[in-house]
């Protein structure tokens, strides 16, 4: 585990020495202020009805700033053939992928964070539940994880940044797209279909503020699995 906190650290100053962290962060709080705006302050809507409109919103750009973070994590290593040295040093494929996993998530948690005044400029001018917040920033963490675990696996495909950012969003959208797909077929699979959605019927109850636990398995169960699925794709490198 330390060594993968050793990847992490490095990695996060990646991001803080070059422009990529500060301007995925500085685009995505400016795409979430405009949005803030135009679908909550500017319409008459009760301070829970903005609070859920907010994290509709902010869902959407944590899912495409999380794919940004996550698509150079092996991409990059490889391009600029420094990955040889990492696989030739003392450290597992799990600690490598757990690593960099935990530095992009590490940058997502500074930006969730910093669209805090958004809620509290709600709560200053209206009456929203504490827990509404605590639950909302809890689902865009564990959404944001998803992706974040999406575009990691996608960026040990291939060499390409540009590629891999692709391949992730393919993937992404085509969770996203399941439950189009499951009011187009009959029960039982349309249900089934729904369950695996990435967003519509997963997300809603944190949107609202209500921590569902089937929820939480949801995003942790598709974290674990690409996760799994980019150390076992390093590993099969490795032997190669």
């Amino acid at each position: 585990m330390s060594k993968a906190l050793l990847i992490a650290r490095r990695e996060i100053g990646a991001y803080t020495r070059s422009p990529l962290g500060a301007v995925i962060i500085a685009g995505a709080l400016l795409i979430d202020g405009i949005f803030f705006y135009w679908k909550g302050l500017s319409q008459k809507m009760l301070s829970a009805e903005v609070l859920s409109e907010f994290f509709y919103n902010s869902s959407g750009v944590v899912m495409i700033a999380s794919i940004i973070l996550a698509m150079r994590l092996i991409a990059e290593e490889r391009q600029t053939h420094t990955f040889t040295l990492l696989n030739t040093a003392p450290v597992r494929d799990w600690e490598i992928v757990l690593g960099k996993y935990l530095s992009a998530l590490g940058m997502l948690a500074v930006l969730t964070l910093l669209t805090l005044y958004m809620p509290a400029l709600i709560f200053v001018n209206g009456k929203v539940s504490i827990g509404h917040i605590v639950v909302g920033y809890t689902g865009l963490l564990l959404i944001g994880s998803a992706t974040i675990a999406i575009g990691l696996f996608a960026s040990a495909l291939t060499r390409s940044q540009v590629v891999a950012a692709i391949v992730g969003a393919a993937i992404l959208a085509a969770f996203i797209l399941l439950w189009v797909l499951a009011s187009a077929v009959d029960p039982p699979f349309n249900e089934f279909l729904a369950g695996l959605a990435f967003h519509h019927r997963n997300f809603q109850p944190f949107q609202t503020g209500i921590l569902e636990l089937k929820g939480v398995a949801y995003y942790s169960a598709v974290t674990y699995f690409f996760l799994l699925s980019a150390s076992k794709i390093l590993e099969a490198r490795r032997w190669r």
